[in-house]
Formats: C-alpha cells, structure tokens, sequence
C-alpha cells in the first residue's frame, strides 16, 4: 500500500489530529472541510452561500494539491446544520460539477465544527 499525505497552504490547516487529504494508490480520501478562509484563518459566515463556496474552494485547493479536480471525485458526503439549508448548498455544490456526478449523502446533524452550517468530505479517484 502507497500512503501519502497531502497538505497545502491553499486551505485551511487541520484543527486536530488529522490531514487535510490522504492519497491511498489511486484513491483520495479528503477531510471535511468547513468554510474557513485559509488565507486569514477567519470564519466564512456571512451567508449559507458564502459558507459554501469556501468550503467547496477548500475541497478543490486540496483536490488541485493532489493533481486532481472535482471530475475525480466519486462520493461526497455534506453535513448540514439543518436541512433547510439542502437547496441553497445543492444549487452551489451542483456548480463545481458539470457531469457524471459522485455519489453523495447529505445529513443533518446536532452540530458542527466551530458552530458551521456546512462541512463536506470528498473521495477522488485518479
């Protein structure tokens, strides 16, 4: 098994012990991200839309380190702080896509890192 990790300044560093992304021969298994800017280390929470475009720019920073994009991606999963929020993040997540979409769940859940409304996870394949 070929097991690297991958970081870039590019987003946000981890909070915990974790890596932003680890590459398992083909595979690419992306920690969820959350919409914080990996410039300033601040918050994005503006907006749900606001949220959710930084987290999706996130996924892709960390995606591009690995020398991939979101057409490698194959399952994402999105928490959501509450399912009133699904429309609005699916209209922003569904723009990063054009087609052969990944297979995808998206749950509510009691609470999130750093009190978010959105925190996606990706997994890519070369």
């Amino acid at each position: 098994m070929s097991k690297q990790i991958i970081n870039t300044s590019n987003a946000p560093a981890p909070i915990g012990p974790y890596s932003q992304a680890v590459k398992v021969n083909n595979l690419l298994f992306v920690s969820g991200q959350i919409p914080i800017n990996p410039a300033t280390n601040e918050l994005v929470q503006n907006s749900v839309q606001e949220e959710t475009t930084q987290v999706m720019n996130n996924l892709k920073a960390v995606l591009e380190e690995a020398g991939m994009s979101f057409t490698n991606v194959v399952k994402t999963t999105i928490f959501l702080s509450d399912m009133s929020l699904f429309a609005v993040v699916n209209e922003i997540y569904g723009s990063y896509f054009s087609s052969n979409f990944p297979a995808r769940e998206t749950v509510a859940v009691k609470g999130l890192p750093k009190g978010v409304n959105v925190e996606i996870s990706v997994i890519a394949a070369e």
